[in-house]
């Protein structure tokens, strides 16, 4: 594996090499500090960009870009603002889009108050906003979404400021669970609308999203949907406390240059259509898939290993904007993003809400003790199976699956048992860092760089 979430320092983001241009020219805004935190919340944006493509999982199944969503979770004055500096850079042919949009509808209320009640009135114009205010309420919404299945199935995006104007664009905290799953999976609303016209409504929900917030407000906001999937489907970017310094961070003046290069990679995006299958982002996936099972078996971890699965989805998502974005080509480069897409997810996740993934509810200062735990690195190189026994139990998990766990981590090549000590020892590969799934033994980075294959274009 390799990065190490078990520890409370952030996994580094690689160098963005070749393909990740887009990338490159969006943090050039940025300010320093801010530039990893930043990077997982581009993409939400970027894929509202396409609509009227589909891409092929591993699992074979056909997936659009929309249902992207990502929190950056901050402490306050921590530089949160700058995304939304950035959100407006990368909307502003969704921005153009909905002026016009707004000013149809402002001609026919114009029309329609001039109309005598004996008049027939004119029909309202389907109007489609794609880049929707972030206070927009739940019937908004719906209608919204309505408009833009009618007009083709466009991805209309939205960001939110605070992650509690999320309520009023669900109806509710009650029904965020849904909505966001709804959202995340492209599924209807599951909602009827009743009109003068009658009962119209029930619109497939092609949506991106961001959010922000403080890690307190996180906390509360997801208390009570840690598992029942709502909260998995989120991709979490956490930026940690820094040490204080006397100086103001810089961002960039956005200056016409900035705009000119990056409209020519949003063009790719809004220009994308047909079916497509990414063979190289497809083989990372399945090699991240082994890191993940490792991952779940060496600390033991149910919640881990669940949340894990979706983070690489909404990390494979990023893969196949970056091949666009890349005038579809794959390269390492994009690959080592993607892989650490996920391990920064997953890490972000349990920096915020460790400790309430293992059942408890402690202030923000304890979370951050209470990521997933590595049993076998707090095991000696050689050990035998009372020293993983007494680990268990002083982690709260039950001594009876210690010698399931052991056999798990035999077949995985971790470590190697002697029938005449009765001990296990560490193999060099995992100490080396070179297992993923007990049958082979990899590169730490993804060395593919193959053509991928392209079908109904």
């Amino acid at each position: 594996m390799t990065y190490d979430i078990t520890k409370p320092t952030a996994p580094s983001m690689p160098m963005l090499g070749k393909g990740t241009e887009c990338i490159k020219i969006l943090l050039s805004q940025a300010s320093k500090d801010m530039q990893e935190p930043l990077v997982p919340m581009f993409f939400p944006i970027l894929g509202a960009h396409v609509s009227g493509a589909e891409f092929q999982y591993p699992d074979h199944t056909w997936k659009e870009l929309c249902g992207q969503m990502a929190h950056l979770v901050a402490d306050t004055g921590c530089n949160k603002g700058q995304l939304s500096l950035l959100v407006e850079a990368l909307c502003r042919d969704l921005r153009q889009h909905d002026e016009a949009e707004l000013k149809r509808l402002v001609e026919w209320q114009r029309t329609v108050k001039t109309r005598g009640a004996n008049k027939e009135k004119p029909a309202r114009p389907e109007a489609a906003f794609w880049f929707p205010p972030s206070d927009m309420t739940r019937a908004a919404y719906l209608q919204n979404s309505v408009a833009c299945e009618c007009l083709g199935g466009r991805t209309q995006y939205l960001n939110m400021p605070e992650v509690e104007m999320l309520d009023a664009l669900c109806g509710g905290h009650k029904q965020v669970t849904q909505m966001l799953r709804n959202i995340y999976d492209r599924q209807r609303a599951g909602a009827l609308r009743a009109t003068a016209d009658g009962v119209v409504g029930n619109p497939l929900l092609r949506t991106c999203l961001t959010v922000s917030s403080t890690p307190f407000a996180a906390r509360k906001f997801y208390k009570n949907d840690l598992f029942n999937g709502t909260f998995g489907r989120m991709v979490f970017s956490y930026k940690a406390r820094q040490s204080r310094e006397g100086r103001i961070p810089r961002v960039g003046k956005f200056p016409d240059e900035f705009y000119r290069e990056l409209d020519e990679y949003l063009v790719r995006l809004d220009t994308t259509k047909g079916r497509f299958i990414v063979r190289p982002l497809n083989e990372l996936v399945n090699r991240l898939a082994a890191d993940m099972a490792s991952l779940g078996d060496l600390t033991d971890d149910d919640v881990l290993w669940d949340i894990s699965k979706r983070s690489l989805v909404s990390a494979w998502k990023a893969g196949c904007i970056l091949w666009v974005l890349n005038d579809q080509t794959f390269t390492r480069s994009m690959g080592e993003v993607v892989e650490w897409l996920v391990w920064h997810d997953l890490w972000s996740k349990y920096q915020v809400l460790g400790d309430m993934l293992k059942g408890g509810d402690v202030d923000k200062a304890e979370a951050s003790k209470t990521g997933p735990k590595n049993m076998l690195d707090s095991l000696p190189d050689t050990f035998n199976e009372a020293e993983l026994e007494a680990l268990r139990v002083s982690a709260g998990k039950s001594k009876e699956s210690t010698r399931n766990q052991l056999s798990v981590w035999v077949y995985r090549g971790f470590i190697t048992y002697s029938e005449k000590t009765g001990l296990y020892t560490k193999t060099d590969e995992y100490l080396r860092g070179e297992v993923a799934d007990g049958k082979r033994k990899r590169k730490t980075r993804n060395e593919s760089t193959s053509q991928l294959v392209i079908i109904d274009n």
